[in-house]
């Protein structure tokens, strides 16, 4: 039989795929800088835990540089056999328990944990999404980045 391929979905991230202004740091109050609900399927068997890792794939260097990725969000050691992460996920290690215990959320490049929110100077930058199976838990210290998640 055939191994299911990982896939990760938001059940509020239209078909068109437009991140919902909520989701950004253009939404209104409280409901602004939201990380998005996520699901995922297919984790295989031999993983020990789950990564996540959302960039903005069109940041410029500058006004007339080519773009390099932007990360606004990291998060290591989600236990294999959690499905989702819900809307607003916490964004303060403390607030994490139950299902979620465990789960450490690192520094985006604002150099603050959690999610933080596109904030594009204009329309038609690609936010990518990437959920990585694991074959260990990591130990990163105190301060998880996504350049210590790939190395």
């Amino acid at each position: 039989m055939a191994q299911e391929t990982l896939k990760l979905v938001s059940p509020s991230i239209g078909n068109e795929g437009r991140l919902p202004r909520k989701y950004t740091g253009d939404g209104q109050g409280a409901r602004k800088d939201m990380s998005p609900p996520l699901e995922w399927y297919g984790v295989p068997e031999e993983a020990q835990s789950l990564a996540l890792v959302v960039e903005d794939v069109d940041a410029p260097v500058d006004s007339d540089g080519p773009g390099v990725p932007w990360t606004h969000w990291v998060v290591v050691n989600i236990p294999p056999g959690l499905r989702d992460l819900p809307e607003g996920f916490p964004g303060k290690e403390e607030a994490v328990g139950g299902e979620y215990a465990g789960i450490k959320e690192g520094n985006n490049d604002w150099k603050v944990p959690g999610w933080r929110g596109p904030k594009p100077p204009t329309s038609g930058h690609h936010i990518r999404f990437k959920l990585y199976a694991l074959d260990q838990t990591l130990r990163l210290g105190n301060k998880v980045t996504k350049e210590r998640l790939v190395d």
